[in-house]
């Protein structure tokens, strides 16, 4: 286990991993578009019938808490992580195969949408074990950095890609190029050999899973930094989800006044604001602490929902309102991330990671579509600039979770062990304070 600061960029088991998560990245953006578009243009899906397969996607991370405690169970996530891949890689591969030979269904879609939703919480709660492992301590920030900057692209250039894989071999075959992505990422983590905990026969033996399951979810409530962090990170996403993406493309359409090519370009600004984000993250953390970086991300990513509920005057000052808010939401929307999620990755004992990050896709993921059906009710009862105020004040408010922890306080990481609890045991039991020995986030 190395315990030196790294060189990231000469770091080769991270840059394998990132370049396989880069890959992906792509690959998803792609299915994004290809998925509804198959279900619209080869199979005249109605509307009710394209938004149940985008429910069928998240609805797998409900069943998160469960899926996270089966994979604390396995000492090898690097191979629950090549599996999901390969299981993802399969699925998607049966839908050109199909649509090839005149079979593609609704069924079939939906089944696919579901299978590697299902493959994407195991991918995803073994995650954070395995970043730990292959990145040193000092190096989260600037790895979950990169990693964000990588997601950030895709999604400028990813819809671009895809929409141009679509009208050159049809909706089907470009799904092949994800299916795709999902090999390489497999191939990609093969060669990375990491030192992972082993699982205690004895806990594995004697646990059940809904015990384990609400061991994860115990454990976030009793701990400081998690429960304030799970409060925080699932009201910004409900508030962000009640003004969603489709909320705001239809106040841009119908009370700004702006063309589709308009609305295009100030999203894509928008993505331009998460990229600069996720690059700046470690230098704001470093400058000002980690702690009140997460404080400023979580205030800067719902904030410019107000900005553009007051927007109005001549068509380009209506437009460069929608593209600020949607630059500094991407702005603020990584500096919580990145962040967040190096300092969860900390103060996570090494035998809890996969049941802490299904614990909370259960909840943070589990609200959002609760947030979007909220969000509907309030823009046709209070109208649509009403909502993204709304939103804005809501989002604003999730900041109050993090004052009265040790978050605000927290300025870096102290020691350089990747496990993030020194000997693996770390903080069980307790209320999670004090308890992860000598290496816990050093308070300002």
């Amino acid at each position: 286990m190395r315990t030196k600061r790294a060189a990231l960029h000469r770091d080769r088991p991270f840059a394998l991993f990132w370049a396989g998560q880069t890959v992906s990245q792509f690959g998803d953006r792609i299915s994004e578009l290809a998925l509804p578009l198959i279900a619209v243009t080869a199979l005249h899906a109605s509307a009710n019938e394209v938004a149940w397969l985008t429910a069928l996607v998240w609805a797998p991370n409900l069943l998160a808490v469960l899926l996270g405690a089966w994979v604390d169970q396995h000492a090898r996530k690097r191979r629950l992580m090549i599996a999901a891949d390969l299981v993802r890689a399969g699925v998607l591969l049966t839908l050109p195969v199909a649509f090839l030979v005149g079979r593609v269904t609704l069924g079939h879609l939906y089944a696919a949408a579901l299978l590697t939703g299902v493959a994407g919480v195991v991918f995803n709660t073994a995650y954070p074990s395995f970043f730990a492992h292959v990145v040193p301590r000092s190096s989260y920030v600037d790895a979950n950095s990169r990693l964000s900057a990588s997601r950030s692209v895709s999604f400028v250039a990813g819809p671009a890609l895809g929409g141009a894989l679509v009208q050159a071999f049809t909706a089907p075959v470009a799904v092949a190029a994800d299916a795709l992505s999902f090999l390489v990422s497999a191939l990609l983590l093969g060669p990375i050999h990491v030192q992972e905990t082993p699982v205690g026969a004895s806990t594995t033996e004697r646990t059940s899973l809904p015990r384990r399951a609400r061991e994860g979810l115990t454990f976030v409530i009793r701990h400081p930094v998690l429960r304030a962090s799970l409060g925080c990170a699932t009201t910004v996403n409900f508030f962000t989800f009640v003004a969603g993406a489709g909320l705001v493309v239809l106040f841009a359409d119908r009370e700004l006044g702006l063309s589709v090519g308009t609305i295009g370009l100030a999203l894509g600004i928008g993505s331009a604001g998460a990229l600069l984000g996720a690059v700046l993250a470690p230098v704001v953390s470093r400058r000002i602490g980690m702690g009140p970086s997460i404080v400023i991300g979580a205030v800067l990513f719902p904030a410019p929902l107000a900005l553009l509920a007051a927007a109005s005057g001549p068509a380009w000052a209506r437009a460069g309102t929608l593209g600020a808010a949607e630059f500094f939401t991407g702005v603020g929307v990584m500096l919580f991330d990145v962040n967040l999620n190096s300092l969860q990755t900390a103060v996570i004992p090494d035998g809890m990671r996969s049941r802490v990050a299904g614990a909370y896709s259960t909840v943070n993921y589990g609200v959002r579509p609760l947030g979007a059906v909220v969000g509907g009710a309030l823009a046709t009862v209070l109208g649509l600039r009403a909502t993204l105020v709304t939103a804005a004040v809501g989002g604003i408010l999730s900041a109050l979770w993090l004052l009265p922890s040790p978050i605000p306080r927290i300025r870096t990481l102290a020691s350089d062990d990747p496990s993030g609890n020194g000997s693996g045991s770390g903080s069980g039991s307790g209320s999670g304070s004090g308890s992860e020995s000598n290496d816990r986030p050093v308070p300002g």
